[in-house]
C-alpha cells in the first residue's frame, strides 16, 4: 500500500509512484478497508515504449485470517475526461487500468501464495512494432513481469538481511559481510539510475537534447527510417553516488535477429569478454573480485571487477 515500498519491490515496473490522498485508512486498525489516490508511471527498459502514466485508486481488504486483496482500478476517465488513452506528454502513452492487482495469501509455512492479475488499455499505436508483441504477451507490464519482480527483490531482500557469503573461495574474505551488503545496496541504486536513463522518467528531469536515426540498427521505425538514438541530459546535484554537473544519456534498442537473449546475457556478464565491448576495459578482459549471489538464478549477481594487471 505505501507508494515508497511499492516502488522499491518492482523497480524495473514503476519508475515513479506517488499518494495524492488517502481517502480511507482501514479499519480496526488495520489495512482493510484503506483506499488511496495514487498516481504512477509505468516503464518498459527501451526507449522504444513509452511510459505508461496511470492515475488509480488502490483498495485493499482483508478476506480472511491470513487472505488478503489489492484491487487498482483507473480513475483518470472521471478526474481526466480528456486523458482516456490518448497521447499524454512527449514519450508517455495514454494507459487506463481496469480492475487489476493481486491476491496475498499466507500458507502458514514461511510463503506466501501470490495471485496477479492485470486488466488494462492502452493504445498500441504509440508503441514501435518491434514491442508490440512483448507487450501483448504479459511479459512486459503483464501479470508475469510484476510476479517476476517480485520474486527478483523476494530473494534480494533475504540476501541482504542474511550475511551475503561470497561463492569463490578464499580470494574474497578482504570484503566484509556489511561491505558486500553496501555493495548490494549500490548495484542497487545502479541498477535504478539506469532505467530512469533508458526510458526517461520525470522522476530525474531529463531534458530531451536531440534524437537522430542510425542506419543498420537492426530495425525500422514505423512511421520510416531507421531507429532512433535519443541523447538526453539532467543536473546532477547532490545525488547518492554521483558528482555534481551534467549527465548525458544516449538509449537506443535494436533487434538480433536468430540470438538467443540467454546467449546475450551471457556474453555481456562474461568478465573474460568484456574488453570487447566495454571501452572503460580498454579491450582487455576484466578480473572478478568479488561475486555476490543475488537470487537462485546463477545469473542474478553483483560483481566487483577490475581490469586485468599485467606482470612483465
Amino acid at each position: 500500500m505505501l507508494q515508497a515500498r511499492w516502488s522499491e519491490m518492482f523497480p524495473c515496473v514503476v519508475a515513479r509512484a506517488s499518494t495524492m490522498e488517502i481517502i480511507s485508512s482501514g479499519m480496526g486498525g488495520t489495512r482493510s478497508g484503506s483506499i488511496q489516490l495514487m498516481r504512477a508511471e509505468l516503464q518498459v527498459l527501451s526507449p522504444l515504449v513509452p511510459i505508461r502514466e496511470v492515475t488509480f485508486l488502490r483498495f485493499c481488504k482483508q478476506h480472511a485470517d491470513g487472505l488478503w486483496a489489492i484491487v487498482d482500478v483507473s480513475v483518470d476517465g472521471v478526474l481526466r475526461p480528456d486523458s482516456g488513452t490518448g497521447a499524454g506528454p512527449a514519450g508517455y502513452m495514454g494507459c487506463r487500468l481496469l480492475p487489476s492487482g493481486c491476491i496475498v495469501e499466507d500458507m502458514q509455512n514461511g510463503y506466501a501464495k501470490v495471485t496477479w492479475v492485470v486488466h488494462a488499455e492502452y493504445d498500441e499505436a504509440a508503441v514501435h512494432e518491434l514491442y508490440r508483441p512483448l507487450l501483448r504477451s504479459g511479459q512486459a507490464l503483464g501479470a508475469r513481469r510484476w510476479l517476476a519482480s517480485l520474486q527478483r527483490q523476494c530473494e534480494y531482500h533475504a540476501i541482504l538481511c542474511s550475511n551475503p557469503h561470497p561463492n569463490h573461495g578464499d580470494r574474497h574474505e578482504a570484503i566484509s559481510p556489511a561491505g558486500r551488503r553496501c555493495m548490494l545496496r549500490l548495484a542497487q541504486r545502479m541498477a535504478d539510475n539506469f532505467c530512469a536513463g533508458v526510458c526517461a522518467t520525470a522522476a530525474q528531469k531529463w531534458r530531451r537534447l536531440d534524437e537522430w536515426r542510425v542506419e543498420g540498427a537492426g530495425g525500422r521505425d514505423p512511421a520510416g527510417g531507421e531507429d532512433k538514438v535519443r541523447m538526453m541530459a539532467r543536473q546532477s546535484v547532490g545525488a547518492p553516488g554521483e558528482p555534481p554537473g551534467v549527465v548525458l544519456s544516449a538509449t537506443t534498442s535494436v533487434r538480433l535477429p536468430g540470438t538467443l537473449p540467454q546467449r546475450v546475457f551471457d556474453y555481456l556478464r562474461d568478465e573474460q569478454r568484456r574488453g570487447e565491448w566495454d571501452i572503460l576495459a580498454n579491450g582487455e578482459a576484466m578480473q572478478e573480485m568479488d561475486h555476490i549471489a543475488k537470487g537462485q538464478h546463477h545469473g542474478n549477481a553483483v560483481s566487483l571487477l577490475r581490469p586485468n594487471v599485467s606482470t612483465n
